[in-house]
């Protein structure tokens, strides 16, 4: 799908160095839009965009790489929050500072990316606001207590964010993935005991039996901050293949049932 009317407008992209971050930069890119990526690691810098070191969990790097992204466009329009962390363990398990790390990272992090933006973002005659959410925060999965916590507060900071900033022309929304083939996925699976097994079980959780792709999750960002979805704000864009609201039957039971 093209975007044209993306020609012209600026993007920053936490997280944009690899996983989500790195397709929805492709993507935002092919739609011809500039990107400044802002990561840890973001990576060489691009004609089309500059590559700026930049710790979500720091408010002076944040704002630093947020005027440098405006320096270098003479704009900002759209701001993409996807930089995050894992985490895994219940609630017993998971340690304080474990909590600390994630809820910093995870939404304290939207939150600073979000309040350096928004000054300028006031100024765009298109300006959009997406945070990477997940199915975490409306499905209740095993083990990641943390992680699934930080993940309801960015859906409820969403909601938040878009009822403060629409009347400003500020549209704030979310897309909530399902499991998808990234970088930190593979390392949990390397990790696992029985890898394939592990790849299994999460492949059978999702309805189409499969991992979301990167690029699947981009698309749905590209739609959310395109000027054509100018009247959706507040919304959770879900690429789950089906995993938050669909109910299917196993296969097998299914075979069964036919024989």
């Amino acid at each position: 799908m093209q975007h044209p009317e993306l020609d012209g407008l600026a993007a920053v992209v936490t997280g944009g160095g690899s996983g989500i971050g790195r397709a929805v930069t492709a993507a935002l890119r092919a739609a011809g839009a500039r990107v400044a990526v802002l990561d840890l690691n973001p990576g060489p810098a691009r004609p089309d965009g500059p590559a700026l070191n930049c710790d979500v969990a720091d408010d002076d790097s944040v704002r630093a790489a947020v005027a440098a992204a405006v320096d270098a466009f003479g704009r900002l329009d759209i701001v993409v929050n996807n930089a995050g962390i894992g985490a895994q363990g219940t609630v017993e398990e998971t340690t304080d500072a474990e909590w600390r790390q994630v809820l910093e990272v995870n939404v304290l992090g939207a939150v600073r990316v979000s309040r350096a933006a928004l000054p300028h973002l006031r100024r765009s005659p298109a300006a959009a606001i997406v945070h990477t959410c997940s199915i975490a925060a409306t499905t209740g999965l095993p083990n990641r207590v943390a992680y699934s916590a930080s993940k309801g507060a960015i859906l409820a900071l969403t909601r938040a964010m878009a009822a403060d900033h629409l009347a400003e022309g500020i549209r704030v929304n979310c897309v909530n993935p399902g499991t998808v083939d990234t970088p930190w996925v593979q390392r949990l699976l390397a990790a696992a005991d029985d890898p394939a097994a592990e790849l299994a079980a999460l492949r059978a959780r999702q309805p189409h039996r499969r991992l979301v792709t990167a690029e699947e999750v981009a698309a749905a960002v590209l739609y959310l901050v395109s000027p054509r979805a100018s009247s959706t704000a507040g919304t959770m864009l879900e690429v789950d293949g089906g995993m938050h609201s669909l109910r299917l039957r196993a296969p097998e039971t299914v075979e069964s049932i036919e024989r």
